[in-house]
């Protein structure tokens, strides 16, 4: 039997106290020191994710992509309405992944001890999924930076791709560590430096060929879908594959809510930074896309699929424009590599806390950083950099990230319908309805879109990165298990001092 009533409010209030212990000692949790447009900074590398597949999609649906990226966002819209309520009904929880270990676990480890504990374990899935489609984007823009490094500095040629990459990956990842070892004030710094200095050229190289004459609407009307393309049960399944990975990138902007614990006023900066963020992604993942098809048209951007800005920033710019262009691009980069890096960190720290991975993991340095989880998640990516091609990683994440965004819906329809979390505080709250819609994108998400992105995987990489994504996922099982072990091995030892301590006292008074 298990145990899956959903937690009262002073259950949830309990298992915040017993995070406090677990995480540290002599810490209480993480600092509350940021405010949402600090937050906002840090998620500005969302835009960025468009990247690593202006060329993919372009390759399936030609200009349709463009509607497909508009369409995913408005998605993200439904989404993240969703999780900015949630963040304000557990502002202490890190954000998707603390919001399903939080309702599905919360009141776990004080009932059915030795039982197995199915709420908890599909909480920490949750997370873990949630953490696996954040963590590649570390890896997937480190060799993203190789490619374009090479592309601009003919030394680099010399070196192969993949050991370039993970040198990158090693200077960034290290470097990325040790400026966010104080805390997010100083990622939030870097994020301020970085967003005003690398999101300018992304914008100008997208813009420019509007300016120039470059751009061609005939380029987009005349190639609006493949020739061969039908709608027969392949191509919607192809479709829905496209829909995922578009959901991987353009619905990431979700990240704003994970700061929640480090927010100054969680109940307002969250739904701020999430709004503000939407509408900036809104605008920046429609125009770029566009102008890649419409200055380069279809074919010249599969000509060039990994890295499409590198010969617009050289057609419109020029060679000098374009070299600063593409190393302020470089730039933009890094800034999304820092916020996926604090993300699945702190996905990796939730997932500690609430007992579902090795509690090391869950510690946090002087400053109230889980740089325990850093450092774990920055050599898993190392790893990840071995398989050479960013659409591989890619398409393995976004497996993770359907699984996360699907089951966090449906924990969003559960705290609406709960006779108990329904009536917790909800200083933002989602229109009437909306539920419902939570819902229908949830059934999206899984199995429409999860469906999609295996076949679409089966046809343009075979099973591989299907079946990578599916044993990182697995991995949580062993993981899990032995983190229920550690838990248990934990809660004996202190109930044998407390039971000494008492026979002791017991001894000293008779």
């Amino acid at each position: 039997m298990t145990d899956n009533t959903p937690p009262s409010k002073s259950q949830i209030d309990w298992q915040y106290a017993e995070e406090c212990d677990r995480a540290s000692c002599d810490f209480k949790g993480l600092e509350r020191s940021i405010d949402w447009k600090q937050g906002l900074a840090i998620a500005l590398g969302v835009p960025l994710l468009i990247l690593p597949s202006i060329g993919y999609f372009t390759g399936y649906v030609w200009a349709f992509s463009i509607a497909v990226w508009g369409l995913t966002i408005f998605l993200g819209f439904f989404q993240n309405l969703a999780f900015g309520e949630l963040a304000t009904v557990f502002p202490k929880a890190s954000g998707l992944p603390g919001y399903t270990q939080t309702v599905f676990g919360s009141n776990s480890n004080k009932n059915n001890k030795g039982k197995f504990k199915l709420g908890k374990f599909i909480g920490g899935f949750s997370a873990w999924s949630y953490w696996f489609g954040w963590s590649p984007v570390l890896a997937i823009y480190a060799i993203l930076i190789g490619s374009y490094l090479k592309g601009l500095i003919p030394a680099f040629s010399a070196i192969p791709e993949t050991l370039l990459s993970l040198m990158v990956g090693a200077v960034i990842f290290g470097s990325l560590a040790v400026i966010n070892a104080k805390g997010l004030k100083n990622g939030a710094r870097a994020g301020y430096i970085l967003a005003v200095v690398s999101l300018i050229p992304l914008i100008v190289i997208t813009i420019a060929p509007f300016i120039t004459g470059d751009f061609h609407l005939v380029n987009i009307t005349g190639s609006w879908f493949p020739t061969d393309w039908t709608w027969d049960l392949k191509h919607i399944l192809i479709l829905f594959g496209i829909f995922a990975m578009a959901e991987w990138s353009a619905c990431a902007w979700e990240t704003a809510a994970i700061y929640g614990p480090e927010y100054k006023n969680p109940n307002t900066d969250t739904p701020k930074a999430l709004m503000v963020c939407g509408g900036i992604c809104l605008v920046l993942y429609v125009l770029v896309q566009t102008s890649v098809i419409g200055t380069l048209g279809v074919e010249g951007v599969l000509s060039e699929p990994v890295s499409p800005m590198l010969p617009i920033a050289n057609l419109t710019l020029g060679t000098l424009g374009a070299s600063i262009a593409i190393i302020m691009l470089v730039g933009a980069m890094l800034l999304i590599i820092q916020t996926a890096f604090l993300s699945s960190a702190r996905s990796i720290y939730s997932m500690s806390v609430e007992g579902n991975l090795p509690a090391f993991l869950s510690k946090l340095n002087s400053h109230g950083h889980p740089m325990n989880a850093m450092i774990a998640d920055a050599l898993f990516n190392m790893g990840l950099i071995l398989l050479g091609t960013p659409t591989a990683i890619l398409a393995a994440s976004a497996i993770g990230y359907i699984v996360a965004n699907g089951i966090s819906l449906y924990t969003y329809v559960k705290v609406r319908n709960d006779p108990e979390l329904s009536k917790l505080d909800r200083p933002f709250k989602a229109p009437n309805g909306w539920k419902n819609i939570a819902m229908a994108t949830a059934i999206l998400n899984i199995p429409f879109f999860l469906v999609g992105i295996i076949y679409l995987n089966s046809l343009e990489l075979g099973w591989a990165t299907t079946g990578i994504g599916f044993s990182v996922l697995c991995l949580y099982v062993p993981l899990w298990f032995y983190s229920q072990r550690e838990a248990k091995k934990s809660t004996e030892a202190k109930e044998t001092k407390t039971a000494e301590k008492e026979a002791v006292l017991a001894e000293s008074s008779a």
